[in-house]
């Protein structure tokens, strides 16, 4: 498979000039960045990296880090993490509150923020620096020590989170949250200010295309039924209520950020990465959606 060329093909039928997205504006620093960013990378488990535009800047990653939190958090507990948080589509925007008060606190998936946050205060309860333990994981993933969070965007975060705070009190009224609520929602900004280049998600995400091992080096980080769980989440619930969408349209397991970031797998074929920070109605990548399609598109393969 020719994936250069491909890419290529992908980013000249990319128009930005009629792109009706934009910028998440409700994190004032996510509304700082320019409208015109756009980048992909694409890792093949065969064959390696391929590219263009800004796939090497990097940028707040925001709701794919859920992705590496619920790895850290299956690890620990195992299946007991079902038994406070769910694992079905939500239907609803990714924050909101409307479920939690009919499914008395336990969370439709964790995806959405009412779950990520139930995933973080399990780490937090696991974990004795979840901060650096996390940023340690992820690091390993991506074999690379540069990797940090972005402390503006934290800070911004938790500037303007009140409906994250909204969610984490309410569950904590059902006794769904176990950790003093200011501790869990740091580390929940933290995560999600991680800031990473379409490069590094795109290697960090191999470990979901190679059945939980390193492509680069054959060690196993995950098992093959854990990996085989997070891929399914991703596939049903990985774009909250646009998941459907994502999977008709792209069929990959995969996840956005309101950052503008996607990542998808291919398992055993590739891992790809997107970011244009221009997002529809549902807060996922206008454009991000548009390269994904006309990637499964143009190469005739999809999990489907």
């Amino acid at each position: 498979m020719d994936y250069q060329s491909i890419l290529n093909t992908i980013e000249q039928k990319l128009d930005k000039r009629n792109c009706k997205g934009k910028v998440a504006a409700y994190i004032p620093e996510l509304a700082k960045v320019p409208a015109d960013k756009l980048g992909m990378h694409l890792y093949c488990i065969n064959s390696g990296h391929y590219s263009f535009g800004d796939s090497n800047e990097k940028f707040s990653i925001q709701s794919i880090s859920k992705v590496f939190t619920l790895a850290l958090a299956i690890r620990f507990v195992g299946d007991k993490l079902w038994d406070r948080v769910d694992v079905e589509p939500s239907g609803d925007p990714f924050n909101s509150l409307t479920q939690l008060e009919y499914e008395n606190g336990i969370p439709r998936n964790p995806f959405i923020n009412a779950g990520a946050l139930v995933v973080a205060d399990v780490l937090v309860t696991h974990l004795e620096n979840p901060k650096k333990e996390l940023l340690d994981f992820v690091r390993q993933l991506c074999e690379d020590d540069t990797i940090d969070y972005d402390e503006r965007i934290a800070k911004s975060e938790a500037a303007s989170g009140y409906r994250n705070v909204a969610l984490m009190n309410y569950m904590k009224s059902f006794e769904n949250i176990n950790n003093d609520v200011d501790e869990v929602l740091d580390f929940y900004y933290h995560q999600c200010s991680l800031a990473m280049s379409c490069k590094e998600l795109a290697k960090a995400f191999m470990v979901f295309a190679d059945a939980g091992k390193q492509l680069s080096t054959g060690k196993r980080i995950l098992g093959k039924q854990k990996v085989k769980r997070m891929n399914a989440l991703m596939q049903t619930c990985g774009f909250y209520d646009e998941a459907g969408e994502f999977s008709f349209k792209v069929g990959l397991p995969g996840k956005s950020g309101v950052g503008g970031g996607i990542v998808a797998v291919h398992p055993q074929q590739y891992s790809v990465a997107v970011w244009s920070p221009m997002l529809n109605e549902k807060g996922n990548s206008e454009l991000g959606m548009d390269a994904l399609e006309e990637l499964t598109t143009l190469t005739g393969l999809s999990i489907f």
